[in-house]
């Protein structure tokens, strides 16, 4: 009997059939035996194992049964879930559009990746780590490139982004210099915050909406991991949403902090650190470099946020303490 066999066929006692993995179980049949545990007879077969019934037949409901919930909203549709929707029938289901989200760096001094800065210059880091953020999040970024500390410039170029965003990102521009083009242009409005809040890196923000659509736009700070630590809090919750995660936040963990450092009074530090695996199963923490907020070489070796309270200026070594955890461990 091969795989795929459409005719019925029944056995009676004492009877077997030679049967292929996948093929159906015929009428009559109690169970199953390896082709290793026999004589591999044709016409007659002499079997050298016990047959339990039942032994090696997958029965109808043993994976899933009718009326179970195969999968529920806000799952994520990976290869092994589309698997199991094709197996149960389903050719289609509803599912959350990816958000498209629009990241738009201005900045007359920028310039784009693998150009050489000259004097006064900086490459734009923020448009690439907060294309790779979208990506990380769930959604289709567009970059749109630079834009010059223009506010005729920036105004027209976010017009024209907004037909084709569900989301508006924009790093830098948004403290209190005589240049910041972002919060200059977005302040005339009248439908955008700026202020700032109470955490280490990332204190100026701006939040509101722009356009008829009324599309939300963040303003991040420019300083790349001030801008990093900020999309973590405040852009990527919101990303996980429209795209219709249950659960829109890092997955958080108690870890053991290995040294002492410093946090600032009345404010959320989100310190970056290194997770270090130990005996009683909580994580080691170390800082894993300086804490600058123009230092991306220890962003870059982080796997975690550690989240100092406000009212804590001091993290002792052997303290619990509470992370974020950016990566899936790489010790």
């Amino acid at each position: 009997m091969p795989a795929g066999v459409t005719s019925q066929t029944r056995l009676v006692a004492g009877q077997t059939v030679r049967i292929m993995t996948g093929a159906p179980m015929p009428e009559g049949a109690e169970a199953v035996v390896p082709v290793e545990q026999s004589d591999g007879g044709v016409h007659e077969v002499q079997l050298r194992a016990p047959a339990p019934a039942g032994q090696h037949v997958r029965r109808a409901g043993a994976d899933v049964r009718t009326g179970d919930v195969v999968l529920r909203a806000g799952a994520v549709l990976g290869p092994a879930q589309l698997a199991l929707l094709a197996a149960v029938g389903r050719s289609r289901v509803r599912v959350h559009a990816r958000p498209r989200v629009v990241g738009l760096s201005t900045g007359s001094g920028l310039v784009e990746p693998g150009r050489l800065p000259g004097f006064g210059q900086v490459v734009d880091s923020n448009g690439m780590m907060v294309t790779a953020a979208v990506i990380d999040a769930g959604a289709s970024p567009h970059r749109l490139g630079l834009v010059a500390d223009d506010p005729a410039v920036f105004l027209q170029t976010l017009t024209d982004a907004l037909a084709r965003a569900d989301l508006v990102v924009t790093p830098g521009g948004v403290s209190a210099g005589a240049y910041d083009t972002v919060k200059e242009v977005l302040s005339t409005l009248g439908t955008v915050w700026f202020g700032k809040v109470a955490m280490q890196p990332g204190m100026p923000q701006g939040f509101g909406t722009v356009g008829p659509a009324a599309t939300p736009i963040f303003t991040l700070p420019g300083n790349p991991v001030s801008a990093f630590v900020s999309f973590e809090m405040f852009v990527r919750p919101v990303i996980r949403r429209l795209a219709g995660h249950r659960e829109p936040h890092r997955r958080r963990e108690t870890g053991v902090a290995l040294q002492s450092w410093t946090a600032p009074a009345g404010k959320v530090q989100l310190a970056r650190a290194e997770l270090v695996a130990r005996s009683d199963g909580r994580p080691g923490v170390r800082l894993s470099g300086g804490q600058g907020s123009h230092q991306l070489g220890s962003l870059a070796l982080a796997d975690a946020l550690v989240v100092v309270p406000a009212d804590v200026t001091a993290v002792a070594e052997g303290d619990e303490v509470q992370v974020l955890v950016l990566d899936r461990w790489r010790r």
